[in-house]
């Protein structure tokens, strides 16, 4: 029987089983998945630790060769992914689909749902970035490189928000949606594991079983660890910049203004510490809980912001850059700058190999965290509501943050009052020196304690979503039963992992970890693509024919 004959369409897959121990301290996990996943994990984080200059010599040479080689492929993989989510949106038949059963409800409300994906999403990133990014595009930019505009002029304004909302906007929200989407679908509608193998039986049904699917796992877990490194080391480097502008301490930072070893090591045991404990506690207490609470101090500070800050400003700035974004996203998702040998090319080439294509490394080596945890929570919505809600709704969010937090500090420069402190200040500490510029000292240390308060539930909430993740792919998409040594352990490597790499080169050497791992991952998300259509597609027929295409046998969406 033939999937392409639309009159004798089989049913889909809805069994594929993953060998579990059935005893020992790996009871309920995947051998094949936990122990090479936790070996690769060690062997780098020793290799970091006992020779760190070789580290950090090798992952710089790594780090240039593949962003070079690869920038292609990321670029279009990004504009592929997000191409993929506007199209099972908009069309009616497949935006009807549920991520589920007919007649499934949601878990959570929409106000939870929203606050969980976007607190272990980006917030993280979203507090350094609300001012560091438009600053930096402020300051350099392609517009600013080939000499259309003025660095830190007015005009500059406009590109810098530009590139600020292409790298934190739809793209990147599309790219988690993707990974979630695919696995959510073939859990939920074909009963088959919460795990990112089961996001390609469309393509490789029942060999995913085997050692194909336990690769694919494997990678996910490591792409999942090097991912939430570089958001982890992002929270501590600005949670230790706070602790240094609140309440001093030189042991904070080294002689370059930078984290020190003692500090890292100390804010790492306070917050791993904090996520192992949350994670125990499993997604509808700790997790649920956490998400709320960050959602809601996030609106006290943003609201400060906008009424204490340059709200006209800002509020324009959100209107005229939004559509300047939607107008040029598909010119932007498509084009990649090569090095033409002429000074102007070869710097703009470089800015969009530091830049956008770093972004998508980033998003994509973080979608197997990102994209599994929205599926954990997202059962029983449409996809329409699903894609819609995941990648829209974050992404403005977003843009209510850079335009409200990176116009003040703007327009604080532009204005003269800051006079280049904000832009002079390390990335870590820009949004601390937009609240000395803004409020009294008083109210300006107040307001970096609900910061700091704000980092704090921001990195708890993201490294225990990556824990839980990690260890439902390791037990082949259970996310019950005893785990806890398995928690502890993951806790524990991914502070390592932050710290070591930290210590032996700073967030470069974060990034170029990251980088590392989401190169096999981004061959498994572009095959996702490629198996979600085509699941969705031949659902649809099975729908229209009356065959089921659900695991209960259901022949209706």
């Amino acid at each position: 029987m033939s999937e392409t004959e639309p009159n004798r369409i089989a049913p889909p897959l809805t069994e594929l089983p993953i060998a579990v121990s059935k005893r020992g301290f790996y009871s309920g996990f995947s051998k094949q998945v936990t122990i090479p996943a936790k070996t690769i994990v060690t062997v780098f984080i020793l290799w970091a630790v006992a020779f760190p200059t070789t580290a950090a010599d090798a992952l710089t040479e790594a780090n240039n060769t593949i962003i070079a080689t690869f920038a292609g492929w990321y670029i279009y993989l990004v504009a592929a992914m997000l191409l993929a989510s506007l199209v099972l949106a908009l069309i009616p038949r497949f935006g009807r689909l549920k991520l589920g059963l007919p007649d499934e409800q949601p878990e959570f409300s929409r106000l939870s749902w929203f606050a969980m994906l976007f607190g272990a999403g980006i917030g993280i990133g979203m507090l350094t970035y609300s001012t560091g990014e438009p600053l930096s595009h402020f300051s350099n930019n392609p517009e600013i490189i080939s000499g259309a505009v003025e660095a830190r002029s007015a005009e500059a304004v406009a590109s810098a928000y530009r590139y600020s909302f292409l790298h934190w906007g739809f793209s990147a929200w599309a790219t988690y949606a993707i990974v979630g989407l695919a696995v959510g679908f073939m859990s939920y509608r074909r009963g088959l594991p919460l795990t990112i193998r089961s996001g390609l039986a469309p393509l490789f049904g029942k060999h995913l079983s085997g050692n194909l699917g336990h690769l694919i796992d494997i990678v996910a877990v490591v792409a999942t660890v090097l991912g939430i490194s570089v958001t982890l080391s992002i929270g501590v480097n600005q949670f230790i910049a706070g602790l240094h502008t609140v309440f001093g301490g030189d042991w904070l930072l080294d002689s370059e203004g930078n984290s020190s070893p003692i500090a890292i090591i100390a804010m790492l045991i306070v917050i791993v510490g904090s996520s192992t404990l949350s994670a125990l506690s499993g997604v509808g207490r700790g997790i649920k809980w956490l998400s709320n609470l960050n959602l809601g101090l996030t609106f006290i500070l943003l609201a400060t912001f906008l009424f204490a800050g340059a709200a006209l400003f800002s509020l324009k700035i959100l209107v005229s850059g939004m559509i300047d974004y939607v107008a040029a996203l598909p010119r932007l998702s498509l084009t990649l700058l090569g090095s033409d040998g002429t000074e102007t090319g070869d710097a703009m080439a470089q800015w969009q190999l530091d830049w956008t294509v770093f972004y998508w490394a980033w998003w994509i080596a973080f979608a197997p965290f990102v994209g599994m945890f929205i599926a954990r929570i997202s059962r029983g919505r449409t996809l329409r509501e699903y894609l819609l809600g995941v990648v829209i709704a974050p992404s403005l969010m977003c843009f209510l943050w850079f335009v409200i937090v990176g116009g003040t500090a703007i327009d604080l420069e532009l204005s003269g009052l800051a006079g280049g402190s904000i832009l002079d200040a390390s990335l870590a500490q820009q949004l601390y020196a937009t609240l000395d510029v803004l409020m009294s000292p008083a109210m300006a240390n107040i307001y970096a304690l609900l910061v700091l308060a704000l980092l704090l539930t921001y990195v708890i909430t993201s490294a225990d979503s990556a824990i839980l993740i990690v260890n439902t792919i390791n037990a082949a998409g259970d996310d019950n039963g005893d785990r806890h040594h398995h928690i502890m352990f993951w806790g524990s490597a991914i502070a390592l992992m932050v710290g070591s790499l930290l210590i032996i080169g700073g967030m470069d050497a974060v990034s170029t970890a990251m980088i590392l791992g989401a190169l096999p991952f981004s061959l498994v998300a572009g095959l996702m693509v490629v198996a979600l259509v085509k699941a969705v597609i031949l659902d649809t027929i099975r729908i229209k024919h009356g065959v089921p295409c659900t695991k209960d046998g259901a022949t209706t969406s």
